[in-house]
């Protein structure tokens, strides 16, 4: 397990956060404009010595090492359109709302998705598989942009149940979980389908039930540890995309996350801001999908075996 952790840090972890660091870093700085613009045109020499005092008057490649370097202290770099931030100050504001939104919904999407792929498993084509698969089939249709309004415009201004705006009690989490949560229930439900009806024909299946275990048991004790595979492959990309899809969702219902930081950033060229909130999302993929592979790894120990090199080796 030490020898598969070290490979995925240090040949894919790593790596793949230096190439993210790199093109957007890049992206940046050709986008067109530039971070000290406003409605009053600067003199060209107050212009010359922002750049300088920030260091963008030095080549691209020096700025890129100088930031990454940085970036490896925990210097992210200070805001260019907010004068005495940092942006790991602006980050640590707004990360809490945001990571606790992405909490709760990944936690919605887990139990609904497997609630409904487990029932739809257990009597394939059956009245209960086919409303299930509706379900998931329209989670997976109905965009966060369009759901959110909806769901506001239903059980908020007209019904008048729930909160659509705010973060500040209970009930204002309900609509912006669901409405976050939802297409990743869906893709899980379909998964769970999948794997637990894949599962539920292995041979070992047929002996329990010959020794007259309950459906019960055998689906809890043993079609679960293997039918939910897929689902826990599925779930390092789908917790990372909750976080950085929680964008949309927080400007439809008013949750002062980072959605509202990173907007405001691109709209203002607030290039190292941009920087800041790419690598940390980064991070997150890059944090949930090895906690994935290692989660992978202790469900079925033949993926330690090839994980070093791709070949099996015990």
């Amino acid at each position: 397990m030490i020898r598969f952790l070290f490979h995925r840090l240090f040949f894919q972890a790593l790596p793949t956060l230096f190439v993210l660091a790199a093109l957007s870093f890049l992206l940046v700085r050709l986008a067109p404009g530039s971070p000290f613009a406003s409605e009053r045109e600067l003199p060209p020499q107050t212009l010359e010595a922002l750049n300088r005092a920030y260091g963008l008057d030095q080549p691209v490649p020096v700025q890129f090492f100088r930031y990454l370097s940085g970036v490896v202290r925990g210097d992210f770099g200070p805001s260019l359109r907010m004068p005495g931030r940092t942006v790991a100050e602006l980050i640590l504001a707004k990360l809490p709302v945001s990571l606790e939104l992405g909490f709760w919904s990944l936690l919605y999407a887990v139990f609904v998705g497997l609630t409904l792929g487990v029932l739809a498993a257990v009597k394939p084509n059956g009245a209960g598989d086919h409303v299930a698969m509706t379900l998931a089939l329209l989670g997976i249709c109905i965009p966060a942009m369009v759901m959110g309004p909806v769901l506001a415009l239903i059980f908020g201004l007209r019904l008048e149940w729930l909160p659509v705006m705010g973060w500040h009690t209970p009930a204002d989490r309900i609509l912006p979980v669901i409405t976050l949560g939802s297409t990743y229930a869906s893709y899980i439900a379909r998964l769970a389908r999948g794997g637990m009806l894949e599962e539920l024909t292995r041979d070992y299946i047929r002996t329990a039930r010959s020794k007259g275990l309950s459906e019960a048991g055998i689906l809890v004790k043993h079609a679960l540890r293997g039918g939910v595979q897929p689902v826990v492959s599925f779930l390092g990309p789908a917790a990372a995309g909750l976080l950085t899809g929680a964008f949309v969702v927080e400007q439809i219902f008013f949750i002062p996350g980072l959605g509202e930081t990173i907007v405001n950033a691109a709209l203002n060229r607030d290039q190292f801001v941009i920087l800041g909130c790419v690598l940390l999302f980064g991070s997150f993929m890059v944090f949930f999908n090895t906690l994935v592979d290692v989660a992978l790894a202790a469900l079925n120990p033949r993926i330690r075996m090839t994980g070093g090199k791709g070949r099996h080796e015990g």
